[in-house]
């Protein structure tokens, strides 16, 4: 499949190309152009007429437009998924789900754009002032850079690009390069339900050239990322004076209190879920799980009777319940922090074994010290690290030891520890009797600390992608 760019509507190749690699086997998907700073520049040229038509259409314009791409994407819900298992090595299933999720993220965002409103203010609240009525009004920002990521590529692309033109502005998409054929058919899509082709561009390649001139470009008002801690500094101080939304990831911990016995089968599989789905390469995978020590031999010995059920292989397999990695080097790393933990003093209880270059076995290991990455990093990848609390209150310290504040879960009976556990934990999100990697695409999503600047979800993104114009008439 020969991918290319999509700039004012017209595809654009390139004689220098990126393979795209099927991780479960390394065989070739399709190729992408290698994209620079020249065809960055061409596109936000393009992005700033794109603007101006943007502006002509009404929101229920940008309602309709965004209700029929919703529509569309429904309509090739298998073509799409099958290309995401192809591009992400997901199973077939949980490509399906975030086709799924993509058109509800689209939906939301088509209904999110009859709501942008402003309100009255009152100028005469003010000593002195007579005579003066206005309001303020949500206006669009101009040009929107889009940076998404690997692991979600259509659903977290739907999450930038369908609340930016949502808000009326245009947009430039650089998807991640291991992920960019089903980025550039959403763009296709959503130009063919209506928007202006100069409105919804894609520019492929690496994050180093491509990447880095779309956030420098002083043109391109906001960049929306998600991403590594890392590249998200690095994004924020070559980006200059621009708005930034950053999701940047997190280790999420779970705590099980003492009282769950009674559900603990039911909670050791919600666990292993939420750390293995997508491989474990999903921001608010679970990573960190402290139970209480009553229950510790207990809860491991149902955690893994539970992972070892789950089957490994390939993803376009219906009856896989899980994939590869992304790549060998994210296995190889996967790997080496897997080994530091166990060689620092912490026990592997299940997996911790290759099955081929980019598989690896849902693993889980207890008592892990707090100073090796494995408990202090993101490993995204499949393994859970388990260890024993003795109460809410040390199980909600353990869970602070973390840059990162994404999500975080307590399983509990008790109001009390519930509400202690949800005021104490830094974390943009807190659920309770729920796994931390719970999410719906309506709520407010993002981070405290490391974790991130700025909130997803439709009508919370609206919010970032505007900004407020205030308009005062005097009558006297």
């Amino acid at each position: 499949m020969k991918g290319y760019m999509l700039i004012g509507g017209k595809r654009v190749f390139k004689s220098k190309e990126i393979e795209i690699l099927f991780p479960y086997d390394n065989s070739v998907v399709g190729t992408i152009p290698d994209g620079d700073a020249e065809d960055v520049k061409l596109a936000v040229d393009v992005a700033l007429k794109g603007f101006e038509k943007m502006k002509k259409l009404s929101a229920y314009d940008r309602y309709s437009i965004l209700s029929k791409a919703a529509r569309i994407l429904s309509n090739r819900s298998y073509e799409i998924a099958e290309l995401l298992t192809k591009e992400v090595g997901k199973t077939i299933r949980e490509s399906m789900g975030e086709v799924g999720r993509a058109v509800n993220t689209l939906t939301l965002s088509a209904e999110e754009a009859k709501r942008i409103a402003g309100e009255e203010v009152n100028f005469e609240a003010a000593p002195g002032i007579k005579g003066k009525v206005g309001f303020y009004r949500r206006v669009p920002l101009g040009v929107i850079g889009c940076i998404t990521p690997f692991n979600f590529p259509l659903n977290l692309t739907c999450h930038k690009v369908g609340p930016a033109l949502a808000a009326g502005n245009s947009v430039v998409i650089k998807p991640s390069e291991n992920t960019s054929l089903v980025v550039i058919r959403l763009a296709e899509i959503l130009i063919e339900a209506g928007f202006p082709p100069e409105a919804v561009n894609v520019v492929t390649g690496y994050g180093e050239k491509a990447g880095d001139a779309l956030v420098r470009d002083e043109r391109v008002r906001m960049i929306t990322f998600t991403g590594s801690v890392e590249t998200g500094k690095i994004i924020m101080s070559r980006g200059g004076l621009k708005k930034y939304a950053m999701e940047l990831g997190s280790n999420a911990g779970v705590y099980i209190d003492e009282d769950q016995s009674e559900k603990l089968e039911f909670i050791a599989e919600k666990v292993c879920r939420g750390g293995f789905a997508l491989a474990g390469q999903v921001c608010i995978s679970v990573q960190r799980v402290f139970v209480h020590d009553s229950l510790f031999d207990d809860f491991i010995e149902k955690a893994v009777e539970f992972a070892k059920t789950l089957k490994v292989g390939n993803p376009l397999d219906q009856t896989v319940d899980m994939g590869p990695v992304i790549d060998v080097q994210a296995a190889d790393r996967i790997m080496e922090w897997i080994n530091e933990a166990v060689s620092a003093g912490a026990k592997l209880v299940c997996g911790g074994k290759r099955v081929s270059d980019t598989v690896i076995e849902p693993t889980i290991v207890i008592d892990v010290p707090e100073d090796v990455r494995l408990f202090k990093g993101e490993i995204f990848g499949p393994v859970i690290a388990v260890n024993r609390v003795a109460n809410v209150e040390e199980a909600i310290e353990k869970v602070n030891l973390s840059r990162y504040g994404l999500q975080a879960g307590i399983f509990t009976n008790d109001l009390k520890a519930a509400f202690k556990f949800a005021e104490e934990v830094e974390a943009g999100g807190i659920m309770i009797n729920e796994i931390p990697t719970f999410r719906v695409d309506q709520m407010p999503y993002g981070g405290m600390k490391e974790s991130g600047i700025g909130r997803e979800g439709p009508s919370y993104a609206i919010e970032e992608m505007t900004e407020i114009k205030t308009i005062c008439f005097d009558l006297s």
